[in-house]
């Protein structure tokens, strides 16, 4: 009887464990998600912007920004971690008191301006990440931070996300199919 008892112990402390180093695994996967972004931000007919990519990098946050000129002509500048900063903190401040069009109900998904965008993909890695957690409580802000992708690196960034794998190795879906003939197929 102490045998099993000490097995089950055991198995109790290791499933522990396990479910632990799991959990701070994934911890760490999402710490490192809202940072380290090079992006690729391009600017729309209507003069509002998107993010055309997303990618995570080893160095700094930064962008090109592809803009279009007077003439239409499209022409692409770098933009740094400080300046993307600055950006950032410029609209907070207008989260914070209410002008930001990040949080506005009836934002359209035509894009935001080009300090919004930044705020809407980069606010982890740019502000931290107690901000980005504040700003993803606000319904509105989680709703148009849709709005500052296209819909391919809005596709592709939902893919990276849910094909993430978990520590066992295996993906975050179901690991059984349901058969039209019950739980047990048939």
């Amino acid at each position: 009887m102490k045998h099993i008892s000490s097995i089950a112990s055991g198995v109790v402390l290791g499933t522990a464990g396990i479910m632990m180093m799991s959990t701070l695994t994934g911890c760490e996967q999402r710490q490192q998600e809202a940072q380290n972004k090079f992006l690729v931000i391009e600017q729309l007919p209507n003069g509002k912007y998107k993010v055309v990519e997303e990618m995570p990098t080893e160095g700094p946050t930064r962008a090109i920004i592809r803009e279009r000129d007077k003439f239409g002509n499209i022409r692409e500048r770098f933009m740094n971690e400080e300046e993307m900063k600055a950006l950032a903190a410029q609209e907070y401040e207008k989260v914070q008191n209410g002008t930001s069009e990040t949080i506005q109900e009836n934002s359209s998904s035509a894009g935001m301006g080009l300090a919004g965008t930044i705020l809407a993909v980069a606010a982890g890695s740019l502000l931290g990440n107690m901000i980005a957690n504040s700003l993803m409580n606000n319904k509105a802000f989680s709703r148009n931070t849709r709005s500052a992708y296209t819909a391919s690196a809005y596709k592709k960034k939902t893919a990276r996300a849910s094909s993430k794998k978990s520590f066992f190795g295996s993906s975050k879906s179901s690991s059984y199919k349901k058969s039209s003939g019950g739980f047990f197929g048939g």
